[in-house]
């Protein structure tokens, strides 16, 4: 989770960028989810933290170090998200998906920026606790500011969930501390257990026309959906439900079709188990899936998704501060008619407040989503002209 345009960090672990399907990526500029996969190793005669590196850091199966043939850990897939304040959705959008996060701040910047703060409350709000801080670019600034910019990310953590996070420095440019990087993964994000016997339930963060302009009808290949299972398993010849699903004049009706490829990165799969960003090959015109528009979906065995809702009555949580803003200005209480911007899995939508009893409020939405009872909602209200943070919400 970047602070900043900070792509490099991850291609130096994954080798390769963290969305390979935007040019603006490549220069720095993180406009939409960006994701890409590591398969992290470890040498059995190298001690730690020299013993981690990835497949793309050493370049194959051997160790970089000794020459020993390495030992599979674990494949982790990365979600990049953006680092830039006015990007905030698709930020919270990216970290409904996470197990765990590596949270980069800039050793040369203090800390914490208006972007670090929502990023630090949206990893609170969505309940991602498992987290290692990475103090990047260090080789910019002298040991003393770096020692000073290292206690500054100490007090801004100070008393919150990750107090006793690590924070390692990090040249991500001259590869610099990376194996102790991994080894604090390996120990403070362990992979999650998962109940596999569940409905497969999946977030979906991208959708794709994989079609090349041009091709013929008779080869067109059907829409591209990518996101990550949070529960159950699917297989290819299965049959999904995917809601809301398709606008329709009057609503929105869910849509349904066959699974006919799993894709894991590069590698095809029979079946697709939690965990990792998973794409699904289906049979759906490919106008449905692309350029994301099948974003803030959820996918499911048919009959076993939450109910589409389109209004939300949420027990909500506002915070002291507005999240983001350079003042840090109170948060001052949601008022009837007030238009509010929610947060719901992978799912971004904007609501009027209807009603307000005690701490319940109740959004009528303009876009429905498909929420349950539980769930946790991202709060944002319009400050100074952009979408800020003020709260979060539990899905009555």
């Amino acid at each position: 989770m970047p602070e900043g345009p900070r792509t490099t960090l991850v291609h130096v672990l994954t080798g390769v960028w963290a969305d390979r399907h935007s040019e603006e990526q490549r220069r720095g500029i993180t406009i939409k989810l960006g994701y890409a996969d590591a398969i992290v190793l470890k040498c059995p005669s190298c001690p730690p933290p020299d013993c981690y590196f990835t497949l793309a850091m050493a370049g194959g199966w051997k160790c970089p170090k000794c020459g020993s043939d390495a030992e599979f850990v674990r494949k982790i897939s990365f979600v990049d998200s953006p680092g830039h304040e006015r990007l905030m959705a698709t930020m919270l959008s990216g970290a409904s998906l996470m197990d765990g996060c590596v949270f980069v701040i800039a050793a040369n910047e203090p800390c914490p920026q208006p972007q670090t703060r929502e990023h630090f409350a949206a990893l609170e709000i969505v309940g991602v606790k498992n987290i290692v801080i990475v103090q990047n670019k260090v080789e910019l600034v002298s040991r003393e500011k770096a020692l000073e910019n290292f206690r500054q990310i100490k007090e801004f953590i100070r008393g919150s969930f990750a107090e006793d996070a690590p924070i390692i420095p990090v040249s991500a440019v001259f590869g610099a501390n990376l194996d102790v990087l991994l080894q604090f993964m390996e120990e403070r994000i362990p992979n999650p257990v998962r109940d596999p016997s569940k409905p497969m339930r999946m977030y979906v963060a991208r959708s794709f026309d994989v079609n090349k302009p041009g091709t013929r009808p008779e080869d067109l290949v059907g829409g591209v959906i990518g996101g990550t299972i949070v529960q159950g398993r699917v297989k290819v010849g299965d049959e999904i439900e995917i809601r809301p699903g398709a606008a329709v004049k009057g609503g929105f009706e869910p849509i349904y079709t066959d699974v006919v490829s799993l894709h894991a990165g590069d590698v095809p799969l029979n079946e697709a188990l939690p965990g990792g960003l998973i794409g699904i090959g289906t049979l759906l015109d490919p106008s449905l899936t692309k350029a994301d528009g099948l974003i803030g979906n959820v996918v499911g065995a048919p009959g076993t998704l939450p109910p589409v809702c389109n209004d939300l009555c949420i027990e909500l949580h506002l915070m002291e501060r507005v999240v983001g803003s350079e003042e840090l200005s109170k948060v001052e209480k949601v008022r009837v008619n007030e238009t509010l911007m929610l947060n719901v899995g992978s799912a971004v939508t904007v609501g009027t407040v209807s009603s307000i009893k005690s701490d319940e409020v109740e959004v009528v939405l303009r876009r429905p989503v498909c929420a349950e009872c539980g769930q946790r909602v991202a709060v944002n209200r319009m400050v100074s002209g952009r979408w800020r943070l003020i709260g979060w919400g539990i899905v009555r």
